[in-house]
């Protein structure tokens, strides 16, 4: 028996929890799937067959799937846990490239840092900010397992000028800090820059020493800082207005970057407002 739980789902990538609780040594029949695939194993272990190549999967190998691949499986020591990550063709040619297709039943070894980036993605699945702190976690995934699998040279793998990053970091933060209808989320954001939101992700930390993440949540905290001040009342209209997706989502990101809620920094401010 096979269930899939929609995780995340955006126009670039989704992201699916699958578990599995067949237990049986024969192979599937063969199936075909669309789409560039990551499919990493959080317990239990499986064997796929593709391109006439059989992998043994559990924790420490996971396996890329390629759009026509035909493949089977066999579940000879009962069930299983995934997540898969589907990948639009224009997000993996942007990491990957445009040489040619990867080999059939391509693996991949994860190593405990491969490891940890899969367990921060199901984190900031979790925690809600799917369109900035999720996507940077899902390109930093992706980058490892096509830069360890490729064949050659790809754009993950390259490294930009410093004065290259210096004026698309400076652009970012313009968008960014005009409150940009592109810069709601870090993939159309790096569209409206020309770059892949691999390049966008990479520059801010080679610039800033932080991620476009951390540099966004550090604008907006001001904005709330501002607006508490002035004496916000309504912590959900604020939540809103900076593009929270709620007020618990809005009280996390204070309480981990100030240490405070809401509530508590709208009383330590109160003092800063004309009487």
């Amino acid at each position: 028996m096979l269930s899939a739980e929609p995780l995340v789902s955006r126009p670039d990538f989704d992201l699916t929890e699958v578990a599995c609780r067949s237990d049986h040594t024969r192979w599937s029949p063969p199936e075909v799937r669309d789409g560039y695939r990551v499919v990493l194993v959080r317990s239990g272990r499986f064997r796929r067959r593709a391109g006439g190549t059989a992998a043994d999967l559990d924790p420490t190998l996971a396996y890329l799937g390629l759009p026509g691949e035909e493949e089977s499986f066999a579940h000879p020591a009962g069930g299983d846990h995934c997540t898969a990550v589907t990948v639009s063709p224009a997000l993996w040619r942007s990491l990957a490239g445009d040489g040619p297709r990867r080999p059939a039943g391509r693996t991949l070894y994860v190593d405990p840092r491969l490891d940890l980036a899969h367990r921060r993605l199901l984190s900031s699945a979790r925690a809600g900010d799917v369109d900035y702190a999720l996507t940077e976690d899902l390109l930093t995934l992706l980058a490892t397992a096509v830069t360890r699998t490729a064949p050659g040279p790809t754009p993950a793998g390259s490294t930009p000028s410093a004065a290259r990053d210096r004026a698309l970091v400076t652009a970012a933060r313009e968008a960014i800090a005009a409150d940009h209808p592109a810069a709601g989320t870090l993939t159309s954001l790096a569209a409206h820059l020309g770059v892949s939101p691999y390049r966008l992700s990479r520059a801010f930390p080679r610039e800033l020493g932080v991620t476009v993440t951390h540099y966004r949540h550090r604008v907006r905290i001001t904005r709330a800082l501002d607006r508490l001040t002035s004496g916000e009342t309504s912590l959900s209209t604020l939540a809103a207005d900076l593009g929270y997706a709620d007020q618990a989502h809005l009280t996390r990101t204070l309480r981990h970057h100030l240490g405070h809620t809401p509530t508590t920094l709208r009383r330590l401010l109160a003092a800063g407002r004309p009487g």
